[in-house]
């Protein structure tokens, strides 16, 4: 059964959801993201995207304050994302209570350094983040387009001992219209030894089930969980 995490993105401790990554095109939607992440708890869902989007666009994490106190409050399996470029920064975000480290443009920038994290904190510990515009991998928080193929990106590191990774089409990403269902066929189909969690463009239960069906062993929701597009009540077959 595919799990579904809730993402929280934050700007400024506030939860905050961005249109295709632009920082221009945002809707805050809570000043709690305690409160916030309790609700998803008590509706049965056990993990939570935490992306720090001031981490991501100055390259330091800014939001820690904000993992710890959801952390202590909560029981949520947290991956905390967003400006970890060393391994300082890594050991810092497992300290202030994530149970899994998200890495995406240092993945892209400086590989072995990435892989020397995944060898020192384990597979398990560490989400390899894609972000996808046209089926080529982004970096800083969206902000730089690479040459890179996403497909390549994943075998390589599938090759290299990376077993989890989300993959997220920035063209879906709060447009709600619909996942990148062809890319995610493609990738599954291309790449067995990884994980792969879905994220962009959720809108419905019948995308959450087609995911599924594709085989993804995860699902981010943002906009449409905070939009009430999909409600809480409605992820309880998912639970547990």
């Amino acid at each position: 059964m595919i799990e579904i995490i809730p993402a929280m993105d934050l700007i400024g401790g506030k939860c905050v959801r961005l249109t295709q990554g632009d920082f221009a095109r945002k809707t805050i939607y809570s000043d709690d993201p305690l409160e916030t992440a309790k609700r998803f708890e008590d509706a049965g869902l056990r993990r939570l995207h935490m992306v720090d989007l001031d981490g991501a666009r100055t390259g330091a994490p800014a939001n820690l304050h904000v993992l710890k106190k959801v952390a202590s409050g909560t029981k949520l399996n947290i991956d905390f994302s967003g400006g970890l470029k060393t391994e300082s920064d890594v050991a810092a975000v497992f300290e202030t209570g994530a149970a899994i480290a998200t890495v995406g443009s240092v993945a892209v920038k400086q590989p072995e350094l990435f892989l020397s994290w995944v060898d020192k904190f384990g597979g398990e510990k560490l989400l390899l983040g894609a972000d996808s515009r046209g089926g080529r991998v982004a970096v800083d928080g969206w902000q730089t387009d690479t040459s890179i193929p996403v497909l390549a990106f994943l075998r390589n590191f599938g090759e290299r001992g990376v077993t989890n990774a989300f993959v997220t089409d920035i063209a879906s990403d709060g447009a709600m219209k619909g996942p990148a269902f062809k890319l995610y066929r493609q990738i599954r189909a291309a790449i067995q030894e990884i994980d792969l969690i879905a994220s962009g463009g959720v809108t419905s239960i019948a995308d959450i089930d087609e995911l599924d069906r594709i085989g993804c062993s995860g699902v981010i929701v943002g906009k449409a969980l905070y939009e009430q597009n999909i409600k809480l009540e409605d992820l309880a077959k998912y639970a547990g």
